[in-house]
This record gives C-alpha cells, structure tokens and sequence, in this order.
C-alpha cells in the first residue's frame, strides 16, 4: 500500500475526498495527487498525519495503524475559537452535523452554567 493509498483510506473512512483534505490543511487541490509520484516535504506530510491523528509512519507504511487520541476538556467545546469541532469532534470517524454541534454546544453551555 502507498502513501497515498493510506490517505485515501483515512479520506473514505471521514466521508471525504483527496481534494477536500488537502484544501483544508492548506494545500494545492492536486498536492496530494502529486505524491504519487514525488515525496511529500516533510512538512506537509505531518500536516496530513495531525488531519487524520494518526502517525507520520503510520502514513509512510513503517507501522500499523494508531490514531492518537488527546484529551478534550468539554468546557472548551463551547468555546468555537479553542477547539475546531471538525477535527477533534467526531461519531464514528464522521463529522457531526451543524444542527448536533449546536445541541451539545447548548448542553455543555447549560452544564458549565449550573456550576
């Protein structure tokens, strides 16, 4: 499996296409296409690998596959300008939709309240 094998992988599996991950991480539309036949900087690669959570060798193929998970603390969820809900947030590898981000915005908000 190649490179971009495993981020084509890591794409389908959030619902999303090649074009897509690289524009959010501020990429050229193609730059991953690319890779098929160049190498990544290094920089770029680890851009991808934070996307997706999971290792730079992971996406080099030197180890299996380990998403790094880091703790969220919920108080930050309500507070849109420290946690980017589309790349920490997720139900089964999906981004959540709008109208459930703002349900658990309201609970969270409601819960921080009661304090």
């Amino acid at each position: 499996m190649t490179l971009f094998d495993r981020i084509k992988g890591l794409a389908d599996k959030q619902g999303k296409n090649i074009k897509t991950v690289a524009l959010d991480i501020g990429l050229s539309e193609n730059a991953i296409y690319g890779w098929k036949k160049t190498k990544p900087k290094a920089d770029d690669l680890a851009k991808v690998a934070d996307y997706f959570h999971v290792t730079v060798d992971f996406l080099l193929g030197r180890e299996g596959l380990e998403i790094i998970n880091e703790p969220i603390d919920l108080a930050q969820l309500v507070d849109d300008s420290k946690v980017d809900w589309d790349k920490w947030v997720s139900f089964e590898g999906k981004p959540l939709s709008d109208d459930v981000k703002i349900a658990m915005k309201l609970i969270l908000g409601k819960r921080l309240e009661d304090k």
